[in-house]
């Protein structure tokens, strides 16, 4: 059999060789690099630490005190609130791509209910008072 190697099959063989040594370059230098620092972090000396760096310490505050603070459940409350109305709003973003329905129609039905259901969530806390933030 004869094989007819073109001058184009050659120069995408040539480039396949390149972007393999520069494959197993990149390897071998994070290789090379990692293990370097491996073997520099036994040799750093090993730090003692005493009672002060043992020691809790956080912006100011009393390390043997409590450490639960007193939080407004409301505060979380909105917080979750605010999370379901966003990853609702996120229903709309694919709105503009909505013309790919078969009718415009469809696509207002579809924007119209996402956003009836939002406004009937709104409604329902406001009433429940989940929305005042003090009593």
């Amino acid at each position: 059999k004869l094989v007819h190697v073109t001058s184009n099959h050659l120069v995408l063989v040539k480039i396949q060789g390149k972007m393999m040594n520069l494959v197993m370059a990149v390897i071998s230098i994070a290789i090379t690099l990692s293990t370097i620092l491996a073997i520099v972090s036994f040799w750093l000396p090993q730090m003692t630490p005493d009672h002060e760096k043992l020691s809790p310490y956080e912006c100011g505050f009393d390390p043997l005190g409590s450490a639960r603070l007193p939080f407004s459940m409301r505060f979380f409350l909105v917080a979750i609130l605010f999370l379901l109305f966003d990853l609702e709003i996120a229903l709309l973003l694919p709105l503009p791509w909505g013309d790919q329905l078969s009718s415009p129609l469809l696509t207002f039905t579809w924007a119209f209910a996402v956003l009836a259901l939002l406004t009937l969530g709104l409604i329902y806390e406001w009433l429940q008072g989940g929305l005042e933030w003090a009593e």
